[in-house]
């Protein structure tokens, strides 16, 4: 069965954004974004790439990780705002939103139905792991779907911000097992986590 992979970069204090949710690498984000972060990512998860950081790297073809992305509205409105209404059309794309009505990208599934569904009904389709991109507050509705953990952890810390799964969350300690490290000599560190009792496939990079 697909996995439903949370793959997100994190602050030490545990936040995924500042606290109005615009996008922390963005031309006036605070994020650090180092020349071996994307040489790792295009390496590695080369479609967790944007579509124009794609073209600016010469990456094509197939993702080596993931067929899908699970983006909530504001996460898929910060590509929206900076013109790019799919930022990822190398995947097939879904938004979970009950606000909207429609996308300006019609090759964009919208999900107005329960997401934990939605979820299931994919894990039991064919293909490759499905990429939970964000934000929090999906993450938190979905967290119990969630079979892996891949935390880039920035070395950084916020104070205050979107935690990792939202503000919303219920108290459920959750127990996780790591399944690999890769430290960058920049500072971020890619933290492997799959649920205990789960099924590792160690194809995690």
């Amino acid at each position: 069965m697909r996995k439903l992979v949370y793959f997100i970069a994190v602050s030490i204090d545990g936040f995924i954004a500042g606290p109005d949710g615009a996008d922390p690498t963005g031309p006036d984000g605070f994020w650090p974004v180092a020349q071996d972060y994307v040489e790792h990512l295009a390496a590695t998860y080369p479609e967790t790439l944007p579509a124009p950081a794609r073209a600016a790297l010469g990456i094509s073809g197939e993702g080596a990780h993931f067929d899908t992305i699970l983006e909530g509205r504001k996460t898929f409105q910060i590509g929206v705002d900076a013109g790019i209404p799919d930022c990822y059309p190398h995947l097939r794309h879904l938004v979970f939103s009950r606000s909207l009505s429609e996308l300006p990208a019609p090759e964009v599934e919208l999900v107005a139905t329960d997401p934990v569904e939605r979820v299931r009904e994919l894990k039991r389709e064919e293909g490759k792991d499905i990429w939970l991109c964000g934000g929090g507050e999906l993450a938190g509705v979905l967290r119990g779907e969630i079979d892996r953990l891949v935390v880039k952890l920035s070395p950084m810390a916020l104070g205050s911000g979107i935690p990792l799964f939202g503000n919303k969350s219920a108290f459920e300690p959750t127990l996780y097992e790591r399944t690999d490290a890769k430290l960058l000599d920049s500072g971020t560190i890619f933290l492997t986590y799959d649920k205990a009792g789960g099924e590792p496939d160690g194809s995690a990079g």
